[in-house]
């Protein structure tokens, strides 16, 4: 993520500050004043507490798709699904539909499969995006491969392909009579399908325009779509699910700002500052107590 001075991070921001102590360290003593060990309430613990608040959302995520794509027969068609699942970089955007959920009061498990259902797009998106090809490369994309290829390229396209519909099938099965939650999960399935669709996938090959105009790309809008859904799925109301889907637009572009390391090195920190400032102005419609967690997936 994108490192800010410490000046910045230690600044209030929506109702949210992060200080160096909650503790009085000064006391009448004679014996030197030592900082207290019961209370670390330091920048550095509390970085530590958000950054492990993340990773149990990542950790639940990938329990649940390892559950749903074994490794089983035909090993031909699992196998390949199961590694290009796991083997793109994680994405923010499945980990923000858990958060946004939990901020409008929904529980953890009503947003997991939802998810689960954006990593896979992400992860078909990253396989298309990253196929080893001979005969071409794109001229922002590294020598290197990105992710393991274990499989050809004509297996890896077939893959990604079949992983787009299997996330829809995750989804589809998990509506649920007893809770009622149809109407939630159909509007879950227009949100992703908007995102990587014509809206998104299409949209987003112009990748030559100002970063400032790229919230078309697929990867970065996929990060609106996950705080949507959250928050459709939590419960949340019209204004709620909506100033978390610019809040995930915002989120997205400081993620693909820094994936672009590299390119169009001018102009970029002011542009991160301009998006961050936007992204948590959209939290301040919501309750400074509980904005914390997920606002430091734009401030950290």
């Amino acid at each position: 993520m994108l490192l800010l001075p410490l000046k910045t991070r230690v600044s209030t921001m929506a109702g949210v500050r992060l200080s160096f102590t909650g503790t009085n360290l000064s006391r009448p003593s004679t014996s030197p004043v030592r900082p207290s060990c019961h209370k670390p309430t330091t920048v550095a613990a509390r970085v530590a507490q958000n950054l492990s608040y993340w990773d149990s959302i990542h950790s639940d995520i990938e329990s649940r798709l390892k559950k749903a794509i074994p490794i089983r027969e035909p090993i031909s068609v699992f196998e390949p699904m199961h590694h290009l699942t796991f083997a793109p970089p994680k994405t923010t955007a499945s980990a923000l539909c858990v958060a946004a959920c939990e901020l409008v009061g929904g529980n953890r498990e009503d947003a997991i499969v939802a998810a689960s259902a954006i990593h896979l797009m992400h992860a078909a998106i990253y396989t298309h995006d990253h196929l080893m090809l001979t005969d071409r490369l794109r001229s922002d994309q590294e020598t290197e491969p990105k992710i393991q290829h274990r499989f050809g390229p004509n297996i890896e396209l077939l893959t990604g392909d079949g992983i787009f519909p299997f996330a829809f099938e995750l989804l589809a099965g998990s509506m649920d009579p007893a809770v009622d939650n149809s109407d939630k999960i159909l509007r879950v399935i227009i949100e992703i399908t908007r995102a990587v669709g014509t809206e998104g996938m299409v949209d987003g090959q112009d990748s030559d325009v100002e970063f400032d105009q790229l919230s078309c790309q697929p990867l970065r809008r996929l990060h609106g779509c996950g705080a949507a859904c959250g928050a459709i799925l939590g419960g949340g109301g019209e204004e709620e699910v909506e100033r978390l889907k610019r809040y995930g637009v915002y989120a997205g572009k400081i993620q693909g700002l820094l994936s672009d390391m590299g390119r169009h090195e001018g102009g970029k920190v002011k542009l991160a500052e301009k998006w961050r400032a936007l992204a948590l102005k959209e939290l301040e419609y919501f309750d400074s107590k509980k904005i914390e967690q997920i606002s430091t997936i734009v401030t950290m």
